[in-house]
């Protein structure tokens, strides 16, 4: 049963933009917080950034902030990620997660996860 379902990754050249989305089940995305995971070939796996339920606050990993931008929009159960001034370093598999409402924002109780998609960002 598929629940989580990302898109619009891609190969892009350094300094350029691309927006993720993903599409998440009804079910999933009233009753949780969403997030955006990234891993590169041979690197742990990195928080990207977090959009909480309730008021929409937002948090991003170090090596994203002033870069990308998380949304969510409620009315198509998706989350989006726009990355822009993108960099070689940004290459790796990004991945859209859900957990429960009121975990705490550096918690990984993640409990559901799409199947990733590849973004390369070339010199």
């Amino acid at each position: 049963q598929v629940q989580l379902v990302e898109s619009g990754g891609g190969l892009v050249q350094a300094g350029g933009s691309l927006r993720l989305s993903c599409v998440a089940s009804g079910q999933i995305f009233r009753r949780n917080d969403m997030g955006w995971f990234r891993q590169a070939p041979g690197k742990e796996r990195e928080f990207v950034a977090l959009i909480i339920w309730f008021g929409d606050r937002t948090y991003y990993g170090d090596s994203v902030k002033g870069r990308f931008t998380i949304s969510r929009d409620n009315a198509k159960n998706t989350v989006y990620l726009e990355m822009n001034s993108l960099k070689p370093e940004d290459t790796a598999v990004y991945y859209c997660a859900a957990k429960p409402i009121g975990t705490p924002v550096g918690s990984n109780e993640y409990d559901y996860w799409g199947q990733g998609i590849q973004v390369t960002v070339s010199s």
